[in-house]
């Protein structure tokens, strides 16, 4: 990992833009949702590429890989919001959706590149 900051990461670049993604997507959902559907989706949304920010800079590989792992929690979270907000019918989430599992596999290689440096 030769990176000097975790914005050099591709896959942090990637979920970034995609939190940006959701930010655009939220701001059509009813307003009865601000407090529900829209805080949540965001909330773990933010939290894929700020565990992963966090955790770049953690010394040891078992803390970045801690890290890394509640980011993929986070990712999991925001695909059941992405179901949900489907089918209540709150927008069209596919490309959204194609785009979080490629944030998935990206942030797996990563964690599976640092389990094999050892």
């Amino acid at each position: 990992m030769t990176s000097k900051t975790f914005q050099d990461v591709e896959v942090w670049q990637r979920a970034h833009r995609w939190v940006l993604a959701i930010y655009g997507l939220t701001e059509n959902f009813p307003k009865h949702e601000m407090f529900g559907l829209t805080s949540q989706l965001r909330r773990a949304a933010v939290s894929i590429p700020a565990n992963f920010a966090e955790g770049f800079k953690k010394a040891g590989n078992a803390d970045k890989l801690r890290y890394y792992n509640i980011a993929q929690g986070s990712l999991e979270e925001c695909r059941y919001y992405l179901i949900l907000a489907r089918d209540l019918g709150y927008g069209d989430t596919k490309e959204l959706s194609d785009d979080l599992e490629t944030v998935s596999r990206m942030l797996a290689s990563y964690m599976r590149a640092i389990r094999n440096a050892r």
